[in-house]
């Protein structure tokens, strides 16, 4: 049997927060390695539909210690910049990354925790599960989902409107993907967009710049016992990058309200209206990837693991980073992820120092 390898922290996740993490790990002199199960950097970037856009500039949309660079002829940066931006901070910071390693399951073990992987298995004073959520994706139990003889897509799985050119695809989901991917296929398909309330675009000024205030302010107002401001939530579901916005006021991106079932050649609505379809693409989310984290029995209400700050409650020596707002304001995010990285590097740092 191969002997475990050892190291004060595992991050589990190269992608942007674990690169986050790395970085601050660093800058603290401490000695960690970042775990990946991809075969190359970029993280879920890599595997976004061609057409993706950030809500941001790319100065608003950078990593701690980097500014990204301006992609040249575009505003709102696409998913290969972003890839290609996350590609050079890793080698910019000789971030200890391997890949592609697998992690099977973290483990309780004495002092320590026991990272068991697809390639061996390490032994760490603390883990970091910086594994997002594009590895999940949530599909809802929609009435005759199963008898629908058409393709049915999530959005992991769109790439292009090209796949789909010439055919009538449903898009269902009111948020970002939704809005974007619905956007993309606005020429080339007999569109239906399908949303569970009436779509709600953001004022064409506001970009990812804001939505990181409004989470910012809202997690503020929380801690402080205030009035809950509603965060992003409060001012609205879709970023009108240029694509969704053209095509919004072409008059191509009308929502219908859900249907209530599916059949097998289309769907029906509460009021028997049908509509034939040869695709459907879910933009219905996703959920956070912790499967790994399953040994240590910390799943609460809707899989999320308590925690204060990025620490878990019931597991001190584990740090969960970039999932949402329940792990740190708006750190899914490339710019949301930087402060919650820092506090999570400076409390594991803490933790370390006093033999935790």
């Amino acid at each position: 049997m191969t002997a475990a390898l050892h190291t004060q922290v595992v991050i589990v996740g190269g992608g942007q927060s674990g690169l986050a993490a790395g970085y601050h790990l660093r800058r603290l002199g401490l000695d960690f390695v970042i775990l990946d199960a991809q075969a190359e950097p970029g993280g879920a970037w890599k595997h976004a539909w061609d057409s993706l856009q950030l809500f941001s500039p790319a100065a608003y949309s950078s990593l701690p210690g980097r500014p990204m660079p301006v992609q040249v002829g575009e505003t709102y940066p696409d998913a290969r910049h972003v890839v290609g931006y996350l590609t050079e901070y890793e080698r910019r910071y000789e971030l200890p990354v391997r890949r592609p390693v697998r992690v099977l399951g973290v483990h309780r073990d004495g002092d320590r925790l026991r990272v068991e992987t697809d390639s061996g298995t390490w032994q760490a004073r603390v883990v970091i599960s910086a594994t997002g959520t594009w590895w999940r994706p949530f599909l809802p139990a929609v009435p005759g989902r199963s008898d629908f003889r058409g393709r049915q897509l999530h959005t992991v799985e769109f790439r292009n409107p090209r796949d789909l050119a010439g055919q009538r695809v449903i898009v269902v989901g009111g948020g970002n993907s939704g809005a974007q991917i619905a956007a993309d296929l606005a020429y080339d398909t007999e569109l239906t967009w399908v949303t569970q309330r009436p779509p709600r675009f953001l004022a064409d000024d506001i970009d990812g710049r804001a939505l990181f205030d409004a989470a910012s302010a809202r997690r503020r107002a929380l801690d402080e016992g205030r009035t809950d401001t509603g965060g992003v939530a409060s001012l609205g579901d879709i970023v009108a990058v240029p694509p969704v916005r053209e095509t919004r006021d072409a008059g191509l991106l009308k929502a219908s309200p859900m249907f209530v079932r599916l059949e097998r050649d289309g769907v029906v609505w509460a009021d028997g209206t049908r509509a034939p379809a040869d695709a459907i693409i879910w933009c219905t989310g996703f959920r956070p990837a912790l499967s790994h984290l399953a040994p240590l029995g910390l799943r609460g209400p809707r899989g999320h693991i308590a925690t204060a700050g990025t620490r878990a409650v019931a597991e001190p020596r584990l740090h969960l980073l970039g999932y949402g707002d329940w792990t740190g304001p708006a750190s899914a995010t490339l710019i949301g992820v930087g402060r919650p990285a820092r506090d999570a590097a400076r409390e594991i740092a803490q933790l370390l120092k006093a033999g935790g």
